[in-house]
């Protein structure tokens, strides 16, 4: 997978001040269309490039709101950016903790619906049913409604459906923070066998554990901008350095960091090549 210059602005509505009734907030807002005010531009990623190499399994870093999800939601083609392109050689699979699935109707269901809807065969279903159930550990509570679930047990389930497709692109956000020990062994033992078929696996999390023992690789983001790439260990080292500095009021510092580790990002360049791909170098 090649991601080539990727930006994502949002764009929200100014929110009128004080109480107005509904005629005021109307004129105060066709005003504002006149003068190009009635939205505020929040920039979500900002020119973001690096090559995804077959067997790679890469963590994504970063704090709240630095843009991880939106990054994760562009692979998957759910959101088109601004401006940039990702080149792909298969469809990712998206797998979040607030992936749809039917609250109402029972977990086995949902396994049946939710590998129907990504492709699967009845026969395929068939075949896999009993190693999604395994990897979910939720052989007790698989025909038990879905809104009797915790949050745990629901994101294990999610993992469980997406993995089962054998995808060459899995995308995974937030799922891993949730689930037992043994619930990360099994998944880190999916993940490694998406790699080991040439697969590419990108893992969202908060836990730099889990992105140091799961991954080869660590991309680290910060309020929409490319800070680091390397391996887990190295990134996690400068994120922790970043973070206490930044929680101990070192605010400049900690900016000074960022700013310099921006820096050292080799200069990324495009060559389309004949297949129609385009590779950064």
């Amino acid at each position: 997978m090649v991601v080539d210059d990727i930006s994502v602005v949002y764009r929200t509505k100014n929110k009128t001040e004080g109480r107005t009734n509904a005629r005021t907030s109307v004129l105060k807002n066709l005003r504002g269309l006149r003068r190009g005010e009635s939205t505020v531009r929040t920039t979500a990623l900002s020119k973001i490039s690096f090559v995804a190499n077959q067997g790679d399994s890469i963590g994504i870093i970063g704090r709240n709101g630095s843009g991880k999800s939106t990054l994760m939601k562009v692979l998957a083609g759910l959101i088109i950016p601004d401006t940039g392109t990702v080149y792909a050689s298969s469809n990712p699979i998206l797998l979040g903790v607030n992936a749809a699935l039917i609250s109402s109707i029972s977990g086995a269901q949902n396994i049946r619906l939710g590998c129907l809807a990504m492709g699967m065969s009845h026969a395929e279903i068939d075949a896999k049913f009993d190693d999604i159930v395994e990897m979910s550990g939720l052989e007790h509570e698989i025909f038990h409604p879905m809104n009797s679930y915790s949050s745990g047990m629901g994101a294990r389930l999610r993992f469980a459906i997406a993995a089962a497709v054998d995808p060459e692109i899995l995308l995974i956000d937030e799922a891993l923070n949730t689930g037992d020990a043994q619930f990360k062994d099994r998944s880190k033992a999916r993940m490694e066998k998406v790699t080991a078929q040439a697969g590419t696996v990108f893992v969202v999390s908060h836990s730099l554990g889990t992105i140091t023992g799961m991954c080869n690789r660590a991309i680290w983001i910060d309020k929409g901008d490319f800070i680091m790439d390397g391996t887990p260990d190295e990134v996690a080292k400068e994120y922790r350095n970043f973070i206490w500095r930044m929680n101990e009021g070192n605010a400049d510092y900690g900016r000074q960091i960022r700013a310099e580790l921006m820096a050292s990002l080799p200069e990324m360049r495009t060559t389309l090549l004949p297949n129609g791909w385009k590779r950064s170098r």
